[in-house]
């Protein structure tokens, strides 16, 4: 702090310095720019005026004119008046009787006198630019420098006030997390077994899970320093400051130990060395080294734990991913049933619901929903409910925000022709009829006609009660089967086809090309994974890599990514021409209502 305000002062002080230099040299002349001749007459003939001295400047006859005014208590003030010809006004001085003036001479040229303030300020300059340039690119070596020093937020014992009860679901995960703080607790029941408590610890899951709130939670439980800090605050423009921060970081910790270090989005420092297309030891590789040398080096680092987390694990060295550096990956993955009913007590805590919120079919829709997008979820419901002026939280504010998070804003006022809404009307019955009739997809939530922020001309959300750890060919295939039930229904009814299903044609040969390359689930091309996706993750390694299969393959594939979608087309299309009756009674409903529910809809069929 008293280097800042040093380094304040010192600007302060150059700058004043060359305005100073500036007026020393008549550079700048405080000039009055409302006084004129017609005031300095006034002056004169009230006896105001008590000395002028006429200021020729170089480029004659301009220059300034220097009064000296007296006012009635005697005191004096002076004043510049800018004029085009000093001679003129020598000469109305003149017949103003006013003889107290002094005319100077005509400024003679001096190299030396025009050149000194120049070398002055740009001096002054060079001299606060060095400063800025020691201040900002020294530190490769030096972490005392502000520039090289760790920018890890330091959390003193009892700091944090979240802890494990505070983290809804992720029983294991916990558990495993609980071993580290109770080994920082009680380390002599661990050593007395000549077990070594884990270096590193890497949460791997996808994005809103919990995972920083998981590291948090250790920091309230641990009882013991605790250094936050996120992979970019490593990385920056000159080289040797990332690794310099890392040195500063570990340095710290060492004071501080026994202690934890966590590192937040790790994939932006800790990706994958040699991963651009010309190589090169650059900023982030130097300071990756640098990490890898602390956790797992010469250097003791007792009483250090690192913990890290991260989405995505698939680009990250190896070098960092091995035992003694991160010896434990605990994936956080996304809630099941049970697990989102306990986010969802911990999220309405301070929430009025009203009589009719069932939190635990809440719970049972939302299927696929992380912890982030429950909150989400609620607090949207909680919007909603103010904008109606409620005190309380209604299920239809829920109803609403599931349809808002998971599909988009509704456009109810976006101006729509009948024929685009008989065309779309059709086309989301097609989709919820296959959603009904196909055994293992559906049911159906909502189908709407209403245009939603994403650009869609309507919508069919299904309602997914079970969380499925995997896929069924069969329910793969049925999945198809409902992506092609929209254009179906459209060709089959209007005997022409529009745009509207081109994300649903792309997701169903997507699903299609996923089942013979990734899954082996065509008997033609057998059980073979010809699917490089995941190790293709740069752009250098994917032009290096070639495919692991010919043409002749890759024909096979194209024939039998075809033949599946015309089987399911064909199925499809069977089923609706089947229920031609049902199709057209749900369009009419949805002409008429625009939005319809699970109850309506099936009463369709009932």
């Amino acid at each position: 702090m008293k280097g800042t305000r040093r380094g304040i002062f010192l600007y302060i002080f150059l700058i004043l310095a060359v305005v100073g230099i500036w007026l020393f040299y008549g550079r700048l002349s405080v000039v009055d720019s409302t006084y004129n001749k017609k005031h300095l007459v006034e002056d004169i003939n009230n006896g105001r005026v008590a000395r002028i001295i006429l200021q020729q400047e170089r480029e004659v006859p301009t220059g300034f004119v220097k009064i000296t005014l007296v006012d009635d208590k005697g005191e004096s003030k002076n004043i510049v008046m800018a004029t085009s010809d000093i001679n003129e006004t020598a000469a109305l001085l003149d017949s103003l009787n006013f003889n107290n003036y002094i005319l100077t001479e005509v400024p003679e040229e001096s190299f030396l006198k025009e050149l000194l303030p120049l070398l002055l300020i740009f001096g002054a300059m060079f001299i606060l630019f060095i400063i800025l340039m020691n201040r900002q690119a020294a530190g490769g070596g030096a972490p005392r420098n502000d520039f090289g020093r760790s920018r890890a937020k330091l959390h003193e014992k009892n700091e944090v006030n979240v802890n494990f009860e505070s983290v809804a679901g992720l029983k294991e995960e916990k558990e495993e997390l609980f071993e580290i703080v109770d080994f920082l607790k009680n380390p002599q029941k661990y050593t007395e077994l000549g077990a070594r408590i884990p270096k590193g610890l890497i949460l791997v899951g996808p994005p809103g899970t919990g995972k920083t709130l998981l590291a948090k939670a250790v920091a309230g439980e641990a009882g013991v320093p605790f250094f936050s800090i996120s992979g970019s605050d490593f990385v920056e423009l000159y080289v040797g400051i990332g690794a310099a921060r890392v040195r500063d970081l570990f340095a710290e910790a060492k004071a501080n130990a026994p202690c934890i270090i966590f590192i937040d989005e790790i994939d932006a420092v800790a990706r994958h060395r040699g991963s651009g297309l010309g190589g090169g030891h650059d900023e982030r590789e130097q300071t990756l080294n640098q990490l890898l040398v602390e956790m797992d080096g010469f250097g003791n680092n007792e009483g250090i734990i690192v913990m890290a987390a991260t989405n995505r694990v698939d680009i990250l060295d190896p070098a960092i991913m091995r035992p003694g550096r991160f010896d434990r990956k605990v994936y956080v993955g996304r809630p099941d049933v049970k697990a989102r009913r306990e986010i969802l007590d911990v999220h309405v805590k301070n929430k009025p619901l009203g009589d009719d919120v069932d939190l635990e079919r809440v719970a049972k829709t939302t299927s696929g929903f992380a912890g982030a997008d429950l909150e989400n979820l609620m607090n949207e419901a909680a919007i909603s409910a103010a904008k109606e002026g409620r005190k309380y939280i209604v299920q239809e504010d829920i109803d609403k925000s599931f349809v808002k998070v998971g599909i988009g804003t509704e456009k109810k006022s976006r101006v729509v022709s009948e024929k685009e809404r008989k065309i779309t009307a059709y086309h989301e019955a097609g989709h919820a009829m296959l959603f009904h009739l196909l055994p293992d997809v559906g049911p159906v939530h909502t189908v709407s006609i209403i245009p939603t922020g994403n650009s869609a001309a309507g919508y069919t959300m299904p309602l997914d009660h079970d969380d499925n750890m995997f896929l069924t060919k069969s329910k793969m295939l049925q999945d198809i089967m409902v992506d092609l039930g929209g254009r179906i229904a459209e060709e089959l009814i209007f005997h022409d086809v529009t745009t509207g299903a081109s994300q649903d044609l792309k997701q169903a040969t997507k699903l299609a090309r996923a089942m013979i390359m990734k899954y082996g689930m065509s008997d033609r091309i057998g059980l073979i994974s010809l699917d490089n996706e995941e190790e293709e993750v740069y752009i250098a390694k994917e032009m290096a890599h070639p495919r692991s299969y010919g043409e002749n393959v890759a024909t096979k594939i194209d024939e039998e990514v075809k033949a599946i979608i015309d089987e399911c087309y064909d199925k499809a299309k069977g089923i609706i021409n089947e229920h031609m009756d049902e199709l057209h009674k749900v369009s009419e409903m949805l002409l008429e209502k625009e939005r319809i529910t699970r109850e309506e809809f099936e009463s369709v069929f009932n």
